[in-house]
């Protein structure tokens, strides 16, 4: 993050100041630690140091009204809603149809009987084979 002012550090400052107004706050400490060590703070922690800062009376109020600018400063991060699941495989209500149709009138079709076992399988018919199977309809089925 760039500074404009980098001697100037309202966050580094509050903290100090929540340290000596409340020296065994563990989570202030923890705040402190993280911020020394990557040099900076999410919104929540921001937010959550700010909430036990106004509590404090001896933080000035003009740091506390720069620490809100740069919490609302930061990007709100949103979990999109979960979408529903797709089912990975869609069988091909047609090609069913079809093989059906002709497994109705030729019962012992082998190549048909194939295609109805792949398609019971969930497996995909290729273009070929649903090619073939229009065209079996048609020769069979006149």
């Amino acid at each position: 993050m760039q500074r404009k002012k980098p001697d100037v550090d309202v966050i580094k400052d509050v903290l100090q100041l929540m340290l000596a107004a409340r020296p065994d706050s563990t989570f202030v400490k923890s705040l402190a630690f993280q911020y020394e060590e990557r040099g900076g703070l999410s919104k929540k922690q921001l937010e959550g140091l700010r909430q036990k800062a106004l509590k404090v009376p001896t933080i000035p109020p003009n740091k506390l009204a720069t620490l809100e600018a740069i919490i609302k400063k930061k990007p709100l991060k949103e979990k999109a809603a979960a979408s529903a699941p797709t089912p990975m495989f869609v069988k091909d209500e047609a090609a069913g149809q079809i093989i059906d149709t002709i497994l109705a009138k030729y019962p012992q079709h082998k190549r048909v009987l194939f295609l109805k076992a792949k398609y019971d399988n969930n497996e995909t018919l290729s273009a070929v084979e649903i090619t073939e199977l229009k065209k079996f309809e048609k020769m069979l089925l006149r």
